[in-house]
């Protein structure tokens, strides 16, 4: 009879070890996606600062620059309204691309915390082979 109270306390002992593992588990995972999702919003911080950076620095230069471009196809025999179409258009493509690049670090994609993610579902994985 002491033998299966003994082993009864032993398997509740176990359990009782198997909740406390899962519990400081869940906690570190909660850390983990604290962590991760800080790390996403600094990231995101820095795109959107990337793209406000962008127009305010680029945008004297770029003035200053298409004003050289025009006058230089202008020497080249085009039209002055050619020249300044044509320097326009080059200003329009540059500032696409400069959105695509900010617009792709701000991607909720980008800002999902994955690793997260795959750790909460590895423990899903193992806690359900523990009950089973």
């Amino acid at each position: 009879m002491t033998q299966i109270g003994e082993d009864v306390r032993s398997i509740s002992r176990l359990f009782g070890d198997a909740l406390e593992n899962l519990s400081k588990l869940l906690r570190t995972e909660i850390q983990l996606a604290r962590a991760e999702i800080s790390e996403k919003a600094s990231q995101a911080a820095v795109g959107a600062g990337m793209l406000v950076g962008a127009l305010f620095l680029l945008t004297p230069a770029l003035v200053l620059f298409l004003i050289a471009f025009a006058i230089w196809l202008t020497q080249l025999g085009l039209s002055p309204v050619t020249a300044h179409f044509i320097a326009g258009c080059l200003a329009l493509l540059a500032s696409a691309a400069l959105a695509l690049v900010g617009a792709a670090r701000l991607k909720p994609s980008a800002l999902t915390p994955q690793v997260t993610i795959r750790e909460v579902k590895q423990d899903i994985a193992a806690a359900k082979e523990m009950t089973s």
